[in-house]
């Protein structure tokens, strides 16, 4: 256990930690919702990844998107991993620097209990929960993230057991109302909670069950 780790026990205890890092957990998509939300992951105690995308990080990301000025340039999936490692060296990350497709989907994120669907396009949203859904796989998305004010409208709507949507359901990201850096994090930290929150209450049943 490094000492990241040892800092995540104290607050997650031994055991629990453990479990957590059990967990695989894919990321569809490095910009705003899928870096941000896999930042509070890895601060959250989960240890492998599987990421994909494959833009890279342009001086337009920094207003929402979790690299620095100096990672501009550098493909998005490798400088979020780097920003991941930075917080716990320990960390398994598989990288696909690849545009993610209805083909690619399946064999890609096969090893995943978790999906976090943080894609720009409708239709590869879309058909990321149609692969997904009847699976047993937790698919985690966001619908409704853009703008300024009304932060209270971002909510977390339970759809199925293995299907939560996070955001106002209305608001697209366009040029009246970009994505900005505000409501962008609430979404992908609300992404994160759910995910956190259903393996502590998963670990939590088992562990009475034992």
């Amino acid at each position: 256990m490094n000492k990241a780790e040892q800092g995540l026990a104290a607050y997650l205890g031994e055991d629990r930690l453990k479990y957590l890092q059990s967990i695989t957990i894919g990321i569809a998509g490095a910009g705003g919702l899928g870096s941000n939300c896999a930042m509070n992951l890895v601060r959250s105690g989960f240890k492998k990844f599987v990421i994909i995308d494959f833009d890279r990080v342009e001086a337009s990301n920094l207003n929402r998107q979790y690299y620095t000025l100096d990672q501009v340039g550098e493909f998005k999936v490798i400088a979020l991993s780097k920003n991941m490692f930075a917080v716990n060296p320990g960390l398994d990350i598989t990288q696909h620097i690849e545009t993610a497709t209805a083909e690619n989907m399946p064999k890609i994120f096969r090893k995943c209990e978790v999906i976090v669907e943080a894609f720009d396009a409708a239709r590869i949203k879309r058909s990321l929960v149609e692969t997904f859904l009847p699976t047993n796989k937790l698919i985690v998305a966001a619908s409704g993230i853009g703008g300024a004010g009304n932060a209270d409208t971002i909510l977390t709507r339970k759809v199925r057991d293995n299907f939560y949507m996070v955001g106002d359901m209305e608001t697209e990201c366009n040029m009246d109302t970009p994505p900005f850096s505000p409501k962008v994090a609430i979404s992908a930290a609300k992404q994160a909670d759910i995910i956190l929150s259903h393996y502590l209450d998963k670990f939590e049943k088992e562990g009475t069950a034992k």
